[in-house]
């Protein structure tokens, strides 16, 4: 259950009401920083520099005074990007100017919590990370978090930031939100609001797909996140909407958690009005495969000029996937956008019928730490890559909000560009 008030509005009651300063806050949150056993949410995080922070913040900004951490691929004046690799990290200078999301997090008052830890150039689903180390769940030190987005999705659940910015190609925000415990947002690829500046300052994976979104505990406090970092206009949701749920056919290889959790998701969305209609989902099966190799070609081209010296300091499987990505011809990518464009089109069309989509977030609940994930990739992105295809708007709904485990939970999809609806939406099942 949740509670009353969502945790932003209690922080910014608090706060008005003079219950907190904004030093107190900073203080809170370093004493919960790195608060998991591997002590890595953060690749960068000072304390000191915190409260100097807090401390100079000017009240009636929409986001005062509001902890928020930032994954380590945007650049933070004075601080070196590393995109989880000390290759980078040795190789990029300290940043001499923020980053768009950044400059955007200091415009709406946030404090900046620090940057968070990520799955190595954020390119992999579970966040293991040979140099700062595999980032564990602050609630639970058998399990992983979840990637790309690791430490940010840690930086929530320990409590030390109220929302985090993340990043979602094929699924690095919706799998560790599901597997943690909280909701994520991926925004609409190409969202004006997120798109114009954002990612100046910033390192891709895959721009095909690449696309910005954050983390928070309570859907109440999506929308008024978003307002503030995104200028994302509150929006209007439908009464009584028409969702479209992927067979259980499709789901079949889903663990039986999952699949309860699904099941009731589908009742409480029932519950609240909407119409649910199951349907089949033609050729969605190839979207792992039309997906991983844009990416990894994508992914190729933007690493190439250093392969030489990074390739060694990877993770095998990423230095097979970037060596495989740089391997495929032009004629072989032309084919994959030929049928990137014919799966957007089909989704389109079929968000013609439904307003929202429904599916589960992943086939597993729990990535427990020290086992071998390396055939476990494409089982999971089969059901991330349809909605990254799509560039669509995505929030994960945790399943312990009705009662659920942890690490369940589902994926709410709108059209493209409907972020507003869709946030409204998600908000509204709070209740």
């Amino acid at each position: 259950m949740l509670p009353d008030e969502s945790p932003l509005t209690s922080l910014q009651r608090a706060l008005a009401e003079g219950r907190i300063t904004p030093v107190e806050i900073a203080t809170e949150c370093a004493a919960k920083a790195n608060g998991n056993a591997s002590h890595n949410t953060y690749i960068h995080f000072d304390g000191e520099e915190l409260a100097r922070e807090a401390a100079a913040l000017v009240p009636g900004t929409p986001l005062y005074c509001v902890p928020i951490s930032v994954k380590d691929l945007f650049d933070l004046a004075g601080t070196r990007t590393t995109g989880g690799s000390r290759f980078y990290a040795e190789l990029n200078p300290p940043a001499t100017t923020d980053s768009g999301v950044v400059a955007r997090m200091k415009q709406s008052g946030c404090l900046i919590a620090g940057k968070t830890n990520l799955h190595p150039l954020a390119y992999g689903l579970t966040g293991e990370n040979p140099d700062y180390g595999d980032c564990l769940q602050p609630r639970d030190a058998g399990l992983l978090t979840g990637g790309s987005s690791s430490g940010a999705v840690a930086s929530v659940q320990e409590g030390s930031a109220l929302a985090a910015i993340g990043t979602d190609t094929g699924g690095s925000v919706r799998i560790p939100a599901a597997l943690c415990g909280l909701v994520g947002y991926r925004a609409s690829h190409g969202l004006p609001s997120v798109w114009q500046g954002q990612w100046r300052g910033g390192v891709h994976l895959s721009p095909s797909f690449d696309t910005i979104g954050f983390f928070v505990r309570d859907p109440r406090d999506l929308p008024p996140i978003a307002a503030g970092l995104f200028h994302l206009p509150v929006g209007t949701a439908p009464v009584k909407p028409r969702i479209g749920c992927v067979s259980l056919a499709f789901a079949a290889d889903a663990n039986t958690e999952c699949l309860d959790a699904y099941a009731a998701w589908k009742q409480k969305l029932a519950d609240a009005g909407a119409t649910l209609v199951d349907f089949e989902p033609e050729g969605w099966k190839a979207s792992t495969e039309i997906y991983a190799g844009i990416q990894a070609s994508e992914a190729a081209g933007i690493h190439r000029q250093h392969f030489t010296k990074l390739l060694p300091t990877l993770d095998p499987a990423i230095a097979k996937r970037l060596q495989w990505g740089a391997s495929l011809t032009a004629p072989e990518i032309d084919s994959l956008r030929s049928r990137h464009d014919y799966f957007r089109a089909a989704i389109a069309s079929l968000l013609a019928q439904f307003d929202y989509l429904l599916m589960p977030s992943a086939p597993v609940n729990r990535l427990p730490v020290g086992e071998d994930y390396t055939n476990a990739r494409n089982g999971i992105l089969r059901y991330t890559t349809p909605f990254s295809l799509s560039g669509l708007p995505v929030v994960t709904m945790p399943g312990e909000m009705i009662g659920a485990p942890l690490g369940t939970g589902v994926q709410l999809a709108a059209a493209q560009l409907e972020d507003g609806g869709l946030l409204a939406y998600a908000a509204g099942l709070a209740g």
